[in-house]
This record gives structure tokens, C-alpha cells and sequence, in this order.
């Protein structure tokens, strides 16, 4: 019995310590509830973008199918965490959030600029109610009418190249965006390693690197799809003007220009491969409400009605319609009744380059 005492007290020790540990880690999050839910959509996250990177390299077509689109998927889920972390929903501290905001930026190739101009133009966004911008890629396309051929040609085949264009200028925006000239450094040495990264991938194994590319433009096209029809903003080229938009702060004009896509209103669990994205009222109304109370809380706004959310069938066919004219397309704001009875005949083209991961 003497001997087994010592055991006894180094066992009870470490239980005690592993409990500090796990009090520790629970207590960074904001809630208990957070610490589960937030962490198997980072877990997630993480997991696919692992696994499907992995598995561009099988050989086996079925596996990089599989692969593609469950790396595609990882990085939508890393995005919409992206967005979590910038509205501070995570973690207790900011600072947390921001560490891990950093991080995620990452996964989605955000990486080039930096966080605080992903949260400088997203609260924007929320606090002067209006789509702010830098990139006047109208004026840019009409004085390139070669460049805004091949993009609308593209485009027609579905491929997102307007928000592939938004993401080169992404890359190289210290070099672009006057405002941004301080951030060279690391603007270089972001392309240096994820340029480097992705050449050697293109050297060694092409076959993973076309895959690569493949999903990164399923992850554009989901975003984008996701963003294009929340609301009808006209778009202000004033993001680094300091002089607020007419309705700033205005609670009332932001709901009435807000309008929600969710992907399923009947099967809820379907709108969780965007992070309850959708539910977008709910999100301007209580923007620090985390993605798994979304969409108690448009229920809590709404009820059991139908008529304020976007069918599905008709953002499908706004997108697929309007996905050339979109391009070029001069957004008008209406009124709020006026607008969502375009989009649900499918007669509104909604906007592009609106996306929270290219902050000009």
C-alpha cells in the first residue's frame, strides 16, 4: 500500500494539471458553446484543406475528384472563419482573433494584404451601410477592352475570372494601391513563399497544381455566389476616404438593402457548408453573433415565413443568367420590396468584386 501511494499522487497531479490545460483553452473561447462548435469548423477546416491537398496526388482520378472538392471546401469553411474572426466572435480577446484571422488568411490566399485591411473594409461595410472600394474595375476594363473580352468569355464559361483578376491585383496590391506602399515587405515575401510553393508544386506534380488551382476557383465561385445578391448597394469608390456614406449607422436602410440567400430554408443543415452565410439579415441585425446562432436569430426576426429569404432556384438563376452582363453592370439601389421581387423572378444580376478576402 506504501508504494502505492507516490503513483496515486503523480496520477492526481496530472488529472489535476490535464483539467487546468483544458479550463486553460475552453476559457480563451467565449463561450463553451463556442469552444466545440468553432473549433470542429476550424478543425474542419484544417482537416479537408489537409486531406484534399494530399489527395491531389493519388493519380487516380476519382480520388482527385473527391480531393479537389473537399480542399475547395475547406478553404470556403477557412474564409467564412476568416469572417468570424474579424467580427471578433471566437475568442475572448481581440488579439486572438487576430492571431487566428492571420493565420486562416493562409488557407484562402488572402494572405497578400493584411487583416486589418480585411476588418477596415468590412466594418465599412457594416457601419456606412454601402459596398466600399478602391479597384474602379469598370474604368480598368474600358480602357483594356482585350482583357474585358476574354473576361466576359470566361466568365460565360463560368469561370470567375473577374474575381481571379480581383485576387491578382490582390497579390500584387502594395504595387498597386497607393495606400498600401508600406506593406512591400511583406507583400514580397508572401510571393516569394507562396509563389515558391506553388511553382515547385507546378514543377513536380503539375497534375496537383491544375488540381490545386481547380479548387481555389470552386472557392471564388462559392463566395461569389454567396455575396452577390445580399444587397443592393450602389458601389462607393471611397474605401480610404474618411468621409462617411449618407446612411451610415442607419439600422432602418440597412435592413431594407440587406436580404437573405440561405441555401435551404426547409433543410437547415444544408446551410452549414457555408457557415450559415446566408442567413444575412440576421447577421447585419447582430453582427457579433457567431454562425451557429444565425439562424435561431432569423427566426427570432422572421418566424416561420418564407417570403424575406431568396429561394434557392431563383439565386441560381440570377447568377447563371446574368453572369456575363454581371461583369460590367452598374448597380442601381431600389427599394428593398422592389429589388426582392426582381431577384426572385431571377430579373437582378446582383454585383461582383464584392468579396470580404480582396479588401480594395
Amino acid at each position: 500500500m506504501q508504494g502505492t501511494a507516490p503513483a496515486f499522487r503523480v496520477i492526481a497531479g496530472t488529472t489535476r494539471h490535464s483539467v487546468n490545460d483544458e479550463n486553460m483553452i475552453t476559457g480563451l473561447f467565449k463561450t463553451k458553446q463556442g469552444f466545440l462548435l468553432h473549433g470542429l469548423a476550424l478543425g474542419y477546416a484544417v482537416l479537408a484543406y489537409t486531406i484534399g491537398l494530399a489527395g491531389l496526388f493519388s493519380g487516380d482520378w476519382r480520388i482527385d475528384a473527391i480531393a479537389t472538392l473537399v480542399l475547395a471546401h475547406g478553404m470556403i469553411i477557412s474564409a467564412y472563419m476568416l469572417h468570424e474572426c474579424a467580427h471578433n466572435t471566437i475568442f475572448k480577446k481581440n488579439e486572438h482573433n487576430a492571431t487566428l484571422g492571420r493565420m486562416l488568411m493562409w488557407l484562402n490566399g488572402s494572405c497578400y494584404g493584411t487583416y486589418e485591411d480585411v476588418r477596415h473594409k468590412h466594418f465599412r461595410h457594416h457601419v456606412d451601410n454601402g459596398d466600399l472600394c478602391w479597384f474602379e474595375y469598370r474604368k480598368w476594363f474600358e480602357r483594356h477592352p482585350l482583357m474585358l473580352k476574354l473576361v466576359l468569355f470566361l466568365e460565360y464559361m463560368f469561370i470567375p475570372a473577374q474575381e481571379v483578376l480581383m485576387h491578382i491585383v490582390l497579390i500584387f496590391g502594395s504595387f498597386i494601391i497607393p495606400q498600401r506602399k508600406s506593406q512591400r515587405m511583406k507583400n514580397v515575401l508572401t510571393i516569394l513563399i507562396r509563389g515558391g510553393l506553388y511553382g515547385a508544386l507546378l514543377w513536380f506534380h503539375p497534375a496537383a497544381a491544375a488540381l490545386y488551382a481547380v479548387a481555389y476557383l470552386i472557392m471564388l465561385t462559392v463566395l461569389r455566389f454567396m455575396d452577390t445578391l445580399q444587397h443592393d448597394y450602389a458601389g462607393t469608390y471611397t474605401l480610404f476616404d474618411k468621409t462617411p456614406l449618407p446612411f451610415k449607422g442607419d439600422r432602418d436602410y440597412e435592413q431594407a438593402h440587406t436580404f437573405s440567400n440561405p441555401l435551404s430554408l426547409k433543410y437547415r443543415w444544408v446551410n452549414l457548408l457555408v457557415l450559415n452565410f446566408g442567413y444575412h439579415n440576421a447577421h447585419h441585425s447582430r453582427s457579433v453573433a457567431p454562425w451557429y446562432q444565425l439562424p435561431a436569430l432569423h427566426r427570432e426576426m422572421y418566424g416561420e415565413r418564407t417570403d424575406n429569404a431568396i429561394p434557392f432556384i431563383a439565386q441560381l438563376q440570377c447568377y447563371c443568367r446574368y453572369r456575363v452582363a454581371r461583369v460590367m453592370v452598374v448597380e442601381e439601389e431600389m427599394s428593398g420590396t422592389d429589388y426582392m421581387a426582381a431577384v426572385k423572378q431571377g430579373r437582378s444580376p446582383g454585383i461582383n468584386a464584392v468579396s470580404f478576402l480582396t479588401a480594395f
